[in-house]
């Protein structure tokens, strides 16, 4: 299911005061994808996913699934609606009196589903997470991706068109994390889902979504696909996500690393086949200059290019780096001049961290 929200706008009073939760927020997400929404502590990330999946109402703007309209939906037409949506929350919001099959089996009770459908439906959904031997065990034997994944088949039981994911892995650990994303991925191509990750960590994006928007202060700073946020980010909180990037899973041995905190003037990003490419060589043999690389390491996107990034000192007369840096920019990588003082990047006129 496509959803389309225009000029989406919520405001609170809090201590007196008004507070622009949401402003303004256009975004387009198509149908069967993972696309992300990504924003720090107070960047309005919960008020948008609570407006987008119908829990409250905007003061202003539209909402749209598949081009119908359903910010303005009748009570009952809104219960409909809700019942083709799926969440899944950080906390899980588990029943701890029932059991896992009883948790997967309550959104068919309320609506009325015949006993045997929903033991039928409930057996799916467990083999479907990988829990199908965990059917009676009570929700309090359960390690944290076990109730996760028990939310999530609980999310899927009325055969949603989409499925939200509010912060749903923050509260594991990083192995779980990675086990509860696969699942995801592999049910959204299963079912073909369209779905919604609200995420603090850009580990999420880069190894679950195929397009991304990067909300700050309420606002959209950026939207793309995560090849072009990862490979040319355009805004500060962008680039302050893309520098405290943790590895991948099969980068955890070394290859992503810093090994001089001193120095690093520039930040060079290549994408795809310029992964590969001896660009580096190519430069210290064409020109007079000498370069000292600081940092590197590559970030593999999920099904998309991989992008490499370098931190990198370059010497020699400012004509030979001038022309040094061109060449580098006319093989295809992304040049970023960066302070070497504060770490700071700069490209064109903005500024992000430097690689740590």
């Amino acid at each position: 299911m496509e959803i389309k929200i225009a000029n989406l706008g919520r405001s609170y009073v809090q201590d007196d005061k008004t507070v622009e939760a949401v402003k303004d927020v256009s975004i387009e997400i198509p149908s069967n994808t993972i696309y992300g929404i990504i924003g720090k502590s107070g960047a309005g990330k919960s008020t948008l996913v609570r407006l987008i999946s119908l829990l409250e109402k905007p003061d202003s703007g539209e909402i749209y699934y598949d081009r119908k309209r359903v910010d303005n939906l009748s009570k009952k037409d809104l219960i409909l609606q809700h019942r083709r949506i799926g969440m899944i929350f950080q906390n899980f919001n588990l029943f701890y009196s029932r059991t896992a099959a009883k948790n997967i089996a309550y959104p068919l009770e309320i609506c009325h589903v015949a006993e045997k459908d929903i033991k039928k439906r409930v057996k799916e959904l467990l083999e479907l997470v990988g829990l199908a031997d965990r059917a009676d065990a009570p929700i309090s034997t359960l390690s944290g991706g076990q109730k996760q994944r028990v939310a999530i088949a609980r999310a899927l039981a009325n055969n949603p068109d989409i499925l939200f994911c509010d912060e749903a892995t923050s509260a594991l650990d990083p192995q779980t994390t990675r086990s509860i994303l696969e699942l995801i991925r592999n049910i959204q191509k299963k079912m073909n889902l369209t779905v919604v990750m609200i995420t603090h960590q850009m580990e999420v994006v880069r190894d679950a979504c195929e397009y991304v928007s990067v909300l700050n202060n309420g606002s959209v700073v950026e939207t793309g696909t995560v090849k072009e946020i990862f490979s040319n980010p355009k805004s500060e909180v962008t680039k302050d996500f893309l520098s405290h990037l943790t590895s991948n899973e099969e980068e955890e041995s070394g290859k992503f690393v810093r090994w001089s905190d001193n120095g690093g003037k520039y930040i060079m990003r290549f994408v795809g086949d310029k992964t590969g490419e001896p660009v580096i060589s190519d430069v210290s043999k064409k020109f007079d200059v000498e370069i000292n690389i600081l940092a590197g390491g590559i970030q593999r996107l999920r099904e998309q290019d991989d992008v490499g990034t370098l931190v990198v000192d370059i010497t020699g007369s400012e004509s030979e780096v001038s022309r040094a840096l061109e060449y580098v920019k006319e093989k295809g990588v992304i040049v970023e001049l960066a302070d070497g003082n504060d770490s700071k990047v700069h490209s064109d006129s903005a500024t992000s961290s430097a690689l740590n």
